[in-house]
């Protein structure tokens, strides 16, 4: 019996180290919530980047995804988040 593959996320814990990082600071206190939000917004990112790259590499007939392909995107996909 095979096993349904479990949805791609971003762990609360993870999220919550990055934006510490990020800040620098480890007074910064952030709800639950919030670090849901930001997983949230995280994995659209994301799979958006995944969708663009991939369109990129259809247009220039390639057969796979490659880093040049996202890095083509990335500039347009920062501008609309």
């Amino acid at each position: 019996m095979e096993r349904e593959a479990e949805p791609a996320r971003f762990h609360r814990e993870m999220v919550s180290k990055l934006l510490h990082l990020h800040l620098g600071e480890d007074r910064v206190r952030v709800s639950a919530d919030a670090l849901l939000l930001l997983a949230e917004m995280l994995k659209v990112f994301v799979r958006e980047a995944a969708a663009r790259a991939s369109q990129q590499a259809q247009a220039e007939e390639m057969p796979s995804v490659d880093i040049e392909h996202v890095e083509k995107v990335l500039p347009q996909l920062l501008l609309d988040f």
